[in-house]
């Protein structure tokens, strides 16, 4: 509610120069929530701006998308170049944030060495409270991952001082499943449960795509090889949705160890579509009229027309309900005619 605010009052109020914050505020929302369409359409507003005007917080729409999308090249290059601003500003809280960023991004990959390095960097700052319980949760994980059980009890003791007293869906959620990393036999099944009922009342749908992966990985090293493939299947076909591609290919590697082989699907929305076009493509599909539209991107409402009138003709839709459901399902659909895009 205050991110979606905080955009609004800087298009109707024309405040550019703190339009970039808010639209990585937002971005980090849509991340968390497997949105990485909508993540995608936000961080390419604040590059823009950031762009016109000169100024603008390090790039953690950017850094956020990259890393959850999970592609190596993309996300260290990000990463290195958000690190070489941040250490120019004197920005520590950035610091700690990538260092997290840098963590989920090992983590998706099986490299836990290293993601066990950079959330123990990150975890150790306490001045930013936030990023670093999401830190500790990676840490809990990677270290479990490496055979450090010290390190991922200390890690859990530490995250447990937030959790505990909060009563939020989202902190029982990381509670339980980072207990179920440090568990055994029963008692872990049932906190993989419990961290799954906690996050499926919220919408954090990449949390739950990751408590499917990790409750899948514990039943295939189980030898339960077909109850590991029903949560390993949830997971992957989640992560591709979501084209969170590093994770994707975790969950096929465990799905295959499970005895059940999958064929690696590629993101086929918004691939034909420009920048600008798949901003718009965003914008309608969650309900926007042309005017709002053109508001919220600093362009004309004429303009807003031209470009979805070229959205409708190359994913073959006609109607805004339509490109919703297509950006939900991530499918082609076939409609008759070309569409006006109105």
């Amino acid at each position: 509610m205050l991110a979606t605010r905080l955009m609004r009052s800087c298009e109707v109020r024309g405040a550019i120069g703190i339009l970039p914050v808010a639209a990585a505020t937002r971005a980090g929302l849509h991340l968390l929530s497997g949105e990485l369409l909508q993540a995608a359409s936000l961080a390419e507003t604040a590059a823009d701006v950031t762009f016109m005007t000169g100024a603008g917080p390090v790039a953690y729409a950017e850094v956020g998308l990259a890393v959850f999308r999970g592609r190596d090249a993309e996300a260290v290059a990000a990463i290195r170049t958000a690190t070489r601003d941040s250490m120019t500003r004197g920005e520590g809280m950035a610091l700690t944030y990538l260092q997290w960023a840098t963590a989920v991004l090992h983590n998706g990959a099986c490299r836990y060495e290293q993601a066990r390095d950079s959330a123990r960097r990150a975890g150790a700052d306490s001045s930013v409270q936030r990023i670093r319980n999401w830190a500790l949760a990676e840490l809990v994980e990677a270290a479990v991952r490496t055979g450090d059980r010290d390190m991922a009890d200390e890690a859990l003791r530490e995250l447990c001082r937030t959790t505990g007293p909060c009563s939020s869906h989202w902190a029982a959620g990381v509670e339980a499943q980072c207990q179920a990393l440090l568990a055994d036999g029963p008692d872990a099944e049932d906190l993989y449960r419990r961290a799954l009922e906690r996050f499926e009342r919220t919408r954090l749908r990449a949390a739950v795509a990751r408590v499917h992966l990790l409750y899948g990985e514990w039943l295939r090293r189980g030898r339960r090889h077909l109850e590991a493939r029903e949560q390993l299947r949830q997971a992957h076909e989640m992560f591709v949705r979501f084209r969170m591609d590093g994770f994707a290919e975790r969950a096929r590697n465990e799905l295959s160890a499970a005895g059940e082989p999958t064929d690696r699907r590629r993101s086929w929305f918004g691939d034909q579509l420009t920048p600008q076009e798949r901003r718009v493509a965003m914008l309608a599909a969650e309900g926007a009229t042309n005017p709002e539209i053109a508001l919220r991107l600093f362009i004309s409402a004429s303009t807003v027309d031209y470009h979805l009138r070229k959205v409708f003709r190359k994913l073959r839709v006609t109607t805004r309900t339509q490109l919703a459901r297509l950006l939900q399902d991530d499918r082609p659909m076939s409609a008759d005619g070309d569409g006006d895009g109105r």
